[in-house]
């Protein structure tokens, strides 16, 4: 008797069966403060059991590996495949010194010739007076932007492009020795590659959104900037 509610003995079996299928930690305690609402006990019961239950859910977490609890797939804006892997590939334009002056993060999968005149978009060289300067007289580039295209494009606006041919291609109708000399200071740029190399942020991006990345990599031009003029 409970509460002035018999119990039967032909219910009795029914109880017993039951109460073998519910969790006692949960629903039994749910089921005592609702029956004692005015008690201090069914509540004391409950929190126990509210405690109990975040404690096994942490427990469970620290034991399954971080990948298994996302449920969103593993991937970012700007990250395409490669023959390594997948990546975010930096297009950097730099002055004589080595000084970024133009940055485009973009997929690794598109290829140094369709990047090059959006990575040119992105120079802005003050002036005294005026608009940013934003064409430079000449580009210095390797094989990789080996296109005919892509150098009448920028012959029209006025800046020429200097790269050297592929071995394979036989129609060079731009090679000139005498520009191509200048070729041999490319090194300038493989050294701010390395330069941003040394940030372990940008070698290896975590960031899932790429206005974060963009932050880090200002943030390492900046840097750099500041080193060579100080």
């Amino acid at each position: 008797m409970f509460r002035g509610h018999t119990l039967g003995s032909a219910n009795r079996c029914r109880v017993a069966i039951s109460t073998r299928r519910v969790s006692i930690s949960f629903d039994m305690l749910g089921t005592i403060a609702a029956l004692a609402r005015e008690g201090r006990l069914a509540r004391y019961l409950a929190d126990s059991a509210w405690r109990t239950g975040r404690a096994r859910i942490a427990q469970m977490g620290r034991d399954l590996p971080g990948w298994q609890l996302r449920t969103g797939e593993k991937r970012g804006s700007a990250v395409g495949k490669t023959k390594r892997g997948k990546g975010t590939k930096w297009m950097v334009l730099v002055d004589g010194q080595g000084l970024p002056m133009g940055v485009r993060l973009e997929s690794a999968s598109p290829s140094e010739v369709n990047l090059a005149e959006a990575t040119v978009a992105e120079v802005r060289v003050p002036r005294p007076r005026g608009r940013p300067r934003q064409k430079p007289k000449r580009i210095i580039a390797d094989r990789g932007y080996d296109s005919d295209p892509l150098r009448e494009r920028f012959k029209k606006r006025g800046i020429e492009l200097i790269a050297p041919y592929r071995k394979n291609n036989k129609r060079r109708r731009y090679e000139d020795g005498r520009k191509l000399r200048r070729c041999k200071r490319r090194w300038i740029v493989e050294r701010t590659n390395a330069w941003l190399g040394q940030f372990r942020r940008l070698l290896v991006r975590h960031e899932h959104l790429l206005s974060i990345y963009y932050a880090f990599f200002y943030l390492a031009c900046f840097w750099i900037t500041l080193r060579r003029h100080f």
